[in-house]
Formats: structure tokens, sequence, C-alpha cells
């Protein structure tokens, strides 16, 4: 990977997506978004302060034969203000207010630049996936526990959008049209189509984007509910799949803009 690296500057880059459950970590060819090397696991501790989680990330990055100056980007589970944590649901509250980059670069020794998760994975396919040479607004929803967002336009990532947490009809939009929610309801993929349109009719109305991708696990079933969606915009499912975030935030770390 050395030699890669010195054929062309940051053509690796490390990317990292913090999770819940588990982190993962994998080097990036920044030409092809592919993975230089498998990606590894790592289970997330118990107790997830930022000291324990970043023992972790120090990890994952020293089980590869990184370039030195190969940077990192790090997707996490939260929204970032220039790389400060603003606040925490799924991981200890003790991150609120960490500089995360900084935590990360000490530990590591590499450039790092940390993202939302779900920003990570619009950049991801912006760049490699079902939206890659796209004009335009772009948008990516990520169907699951609840609706994550992305919002790129001209392929510049307009960060920290919670588009799923829009009011419509006087709820929050995530409680009708999350899988989650389709789930829970036992909700028919018509039945649930028709909370779809609702909520990216509204998201068209409002944002007028050129494409929509559509993520999340539900999205290997896009042939049930997407064809019976009416929008304006070209509506596709996401193509890298688990793979977007690490992809998106490896390539924003060599590639800000």
């Amino acid at each position: 990977m050395g030699s890669m690296a010195e054929q062309n500057d940051h053509q690796v880059a490390f990317g990292i997506d913090i999770g819940g459950s588990g982190i993962k970590g994998a080097p990036v060819d920044l030409a092809t978004g592919e993975f230089a090397a498998d990606r590894l696991r790592i289970p997330t501790p118990d107790k997830s302060t930022p000291e324990a989680v970043v023992e972790v990330l120090a990890e994952l990055v020293g089980s590869f034969d990184l370039p030195d100056d190969a940077p990192i980007g790090v997707a996490f589970p939260a929204p970032l203000d220039h790389g400060v944590v603003r606040f925490i649901a799924n991981l200890h509250k003790s991150w609120k207010g960490v500089d995360l980059p900084a935590l990360v670069r000490e530990a590591t020794g590499h450039e790092v630049v940390a993202v939302n998760d779900a920003d990570a994975a619009g950049v991801g396919e912006d760049r490699y996936g079902a939206a890659a040479g796209k004009d335009g607004v772009v948008l990516m929803a990520t169907l699951g526990t609840g609706i994550g967002s992305a919002l790129l336009v001209d392929g510049v990532l307009v960060p920290n959008t919670e588009l799923g947490h829009l009011e419509i009809d006087g709820h929050d939009a995530e409680t009708k049209a999350s899988e989650a929610a389709r789930d829970r309801e036992d909700l028919s993929w018509e039945k649930w189509a028709k909370r779809l349109q609702r909520y990216f009719s509204t998201v068209e109305m409002l944002l007028s984007p050129d494409l929509i991708v559509v993520g999340g696990g539900v999205s290997k079933h896009h042939k049930k509910f997407l064809p019976l969606l009416d929008l304006r915009a070209e509506i596709v499912p996401a193509t890298l799949r688990n793979r977007a975030g690490i992809v998106g935030a490896a390539s924003l770390a060599a590639r800000p803009h």
C-alpha cells in the first residue's frame, strides 16, 4: 500500500464507521471507492466513553499497514459541529462536547476528519455509488430505526440535516415512515409506500432534489416499494450498502469538498 500512496498522494485513506454495537474500519482506494484490504470489525466497548472508543480506533488503524500520510475519516452516530459532538444518543453521554478529530489525531498520529454517519453514507453514494456523476441536489434518505438524511449540492455536503425529524401531519416523520414503523405496525409494502409518498413529497416540495437515493437494509427490497412512489425526482436504491459510511468518511478525509 505504501507504493500506491507514493504514486498518487492520498490514494489510500482509512475509513471508520462507529456504531452502537460495532466499530468497523478499512483502507479505501480513493480511485475506485473499493476497500484496499478486508474490513475489520471490533465490538463497541460496553462502556462506550471517548477514551474506550478511541482505544479501539487506534487498534483498528494499527491493524493495517497504512502510509504515514494516509488521512482518516470517521463516521460518527451524532451531529458534529466542525468535529465537536453536539449531543449523543447511541454512545456514552460523556461524548457531548468532545472534539473527535483532535482525539483521534492524538491517538493515531494521522490527519482526521469526522462526519455524521448519515452524511458519510451520502458522500459515499454521491462519489462512488448510486449518485456518482450526478450534478444538482442529491438527497440520501436512510430508512432504518429512524430516517437518516444527507444533502449534497453539486457534490458539496450540507452537513447535519435531520430531515427524518420533519413534522408532517403533526408527527415526527420517522415515527410514521421509517423501516422500524413498517415493522412495528406490520404494514404492507403498499401501505408503507403511501407513508413514504407523503414523506418524500414533502421533502420534494421543500428542497426540489434532482435525485433521491434510498439506503438502509430495506433498500435491498426496493422493487417492492420504490415503483409505488410518484415523485418529480428520480428515486433510486443505494448501491454501496453497508460500505457507504466507511467509503464516504475516507473520501471526505482526503477531499473534504
